[in-house]
């Protein structure tokens, strides 16, 4: 599996590093019971430090998509079917507070979308 980033973005390389697999999730290219590239190679390959790559990782894990084993690396647990609906939901609300919009706000901002 390609995890990609964009130097330019103003997206934490962390959460770029964890939105490139859960996009492999929702395109069919990454499956449950696949395994990660390890966090030293990414690192390595993207020129980021390691510890960005973990946090990444560690991301996907709290989102019940990763399992991480220890010396043996990260493997894809869950299918992801609603990983690119809560990709979505978390670049909203990050985008919500880059803003600096409050939570009212942001809410009447999508259901204003949702009815469009």
């Amino acid at each position: 599996m390609l995890i990609t980033i964009d130097p330019e973005s103003s997206q934490p390389l962390a959460e770029q590093v964890a939105a490139s697999v859960r996009a492999a999730l929702s395109n069919g290219t990454a499956q449950a019971g696949d395994k990660l590239p390890a966090a030293r190679t990414v690192a390595a390959t993207l020129d980021i430090n390691l510890h960005t790559v973990l946090r990444g990782y560690q991301q996907l894990r709290d989102e019940g998509l990763v399992e991480l084993r220890r010396g043996r690396g990260a493997v894809i647990i869950a299918n992801g079917s609603h990983s690119g609906l809560n990709d979505a939901a978390r670049t909203f609300a990050w985008t919500v507070r880059h803003l600096g919009a409050t939570e009212e706000e942001a809410l009447e901002a999508f259901r204003t979308a949702m009815r469009s």
